[in-house]
C-alpha cells in the first residue's frame, strides 16, 4: 500500500470533516493509498498542537509555506477560509503538491480561474470539497436520472436554511464568525449555502445558463470580533435566484440564515415526465421517489430506504437497514479521490468544476445587485 502525507491547512469545523475522513477511508473501502496525518496547520500553535494531538498528527507548523515547501507532504488539504484560498493553492500546485480544497473553490470566479490554470499547468491532482454529492441517496438520485428514468426534466427546486445570525449581536469576522465577514468570505449564503446547492444542481441536472436573483442584509452593521469596532456587513443574508438549465428545465433556489427554526435544512426535488425525486439533509439516508409509470392502484409517493448493499457506497459499510451519516460523505469524498489516483482517473469535483459553480454565484451577486438576467459564463 502506498502511503500519502497529509498536510492539513485549518483545524476547525472542516479540519476534523476531513480528518475523520482521512483516518476511517482505509477501514472501509480496499484501496492502493493510505492517508497518513503527517502535519497540521494553524497561526495558533497552542490551537494547533491541540488539534493535531486529537487527530493524531505527526507534526504541526504555523506557517502554511512552510508546510508546503516540506519534502515529505505529498497533499495539501485546504481548510482554511475563502481569502487565502487561491494563494495558498497555486503555491501547492507550483510545489506539485496534490491539492484538496474546502468549497467554495474562491472568493469569485476570476481567483478561482488562477487555480485551475495552476493545477492544469502543473498536472496535479486536484478535488472541491462538495460532499452532499456523496451522500449515498444523492449519489442514488444521479444513478435513476443518468438512466434515464425520469425522462425530460421540467423543474429543480433547492433550499438551503439557517437561523443561526439573526441575533445583531452576532459579530463579524474572527475564527468563528469569518463567514459573515465579507473579506474573507466573499459573499455570504450565496457562496456558502447556495454553493452547494448549485454543485448538487450541475451534478444532477447540468449547466446552468442564465439567472436572476435578489439578495437582502437583514443586519447592516455588527461589531467586528477582532477590532471591537462597528463595522459595516458586506456579505448576503438571504439569497433567492430563478434559473434555466441548458437542457431547459427551469429552477428555484433559496438560501437564508433567517429562517427560524431551522439549523440547516437542505432541500432538492426535481420534477421529470415520468417520475419526481425529493431529498432533505435531515432525513439524509431516504430518497423520495414518485414513478407515475406504477399502476394507479399503488401510485404514489415512495421512501427509498438508501442502505442496501447494491445502492451507492453501502456495500461497505454495515449490513442492510443500517443507515450512515453526514460524516461518512467525507469518507467517500477521499475513497473516491483515491481511487481515482490508482485508476488513473480524476474524482469530480475538480477545480474545474468548482470553477462551473464560481461563476454561477458571481452570476447571481451581478444580477441581484442589476436587477437584470444575467448569462452563466462556462468553465
Amino acid at each position: 500500500m502506498k502511503t500519502l502525507n497529509i498536510g492539513m491547512i485549518g483545524y476547525g469545523f472542516m479540519g476534523r470533516a476531513h480528518s475523520n475522513a482521512f483516518r476511517k477511508v482505509n477501514n472501509f473501502f480496499p484501496l492502493d493509498y493510505r492517508p497518513v496525518l503527517k502535519a497540521a496547520c494553524g497561526r495558533d500553535a497552542a490551537k494547533v498542537q491541540a488539534f493535531a494531538d486529537t487527530w493524531g498528527y505527526e507534526s504541526i507548523e504555523t506557517d502554511w509555506r512552510k508546510l508546503i515547501a516540506r519534502a515529505d507532504i505529498d497533499l495539501i488539504d485546504i481548510a482554511a477560509p475563502n481569502n487565502v484560498h487561491a494563494e495558498i493553492a497555486i503555491a501547492a500546485s507550483r510545489a506539485g503538491k496534490m491539492i484538496l480544497c474546502e468549497k467554495p473553490l474562491a472568493m469569485n470566479a476570476a481567483d478561482g480561474a488562477k487555480m485551475v490554470k495552476a493545477v492544469e499547468k502543473a498536472g496535479v491532482p486536484n478535488m472541491v470539497w462538495y460532499n452532499y454529492r456523496r451522500i449515498p441517496a444523492v449519489t442514488l438520485a444521479k444513478q435513476l436520472i443518468d438512466e434515464g428514468r425520469l425522462g425530460k426534466i421540467f423543474h429543480y427546486r433547492a433550499k438551503f436554511l439557517q437561523d443561526w445570525t439573526i441575533s445583531a449581536d452576532v459579530p463579524q469576522g474572527g475564527p468563528g464568525t469569518w463567514r459573515l465577514d465579507v473579506a474573507v468570505a466573499g459573499s455570504g449564503v450565496t457562496g456558502d449555502l447556495l454553493a452547494h446547492c448549485i454543485d448538487t444542481a450541475l451534478w444532477l441536472n447540468g449547466g446552468i445558463s442564465q439567472v436572476t436573483a435578489m439578495t437582502e442584509t437583514f443586519v447592516k452593521q455588527r461589531q467586528h470580533a477582532l477590532t471591537g469596532k462597528p463595522q459595516k456587513v458586506g456579505i448576503d443574508d438571504a439569497s433567492a435566484f430563478l434559473a434555466r438549465f441548458s437542457n431547459g428545465s427551469l429552477a428555484t433556489f433559496e438560501a437564508t440564515r433567517y429562517a427560524r427554526g431551522h439549523k440547516a435544512l437542505y432541500t432538492f426535488e426535481i420534477n421529470g415526465e415520468h417520475a419526481s425525486i425529493f431529498w432533505d439533509l435531515h432525513d439524509l439516508h431516504r430518497l423520495q421517489w414518485f414513478d407515475h409509470r406504477d399502476a394507479g392502484l399503488v401510485r404514489g409517493w415512495r421512501s427509498i430506504h438508501v442502505s442496501d448493499g447494491d445502492q451507492p457506497y453501502m456495500k461497505n459499510w454495515w449490513v442492510p437497514g443500517l443507515q450512515i451519516g453526514y460524516e461518512h460523505s467525507f469518507v467517500h469524498q477521499v475513497a473516491d479521490f483515491l481511487k481515482g489516483l490508482q485508476d488513473g482517473k480524476p474524482a469530480a469535483p475538480t477545480f474545474r468544476d468548482g470553477l462551473a459553480t464560481d461563476h454561477v454565484t458571481d452570476a447571481v451577486l451581478k444580477s441581484a445587485s442589476t436587477g437584470r438576467w444575467v448569462n452563466v459564463k462556462k468553465s
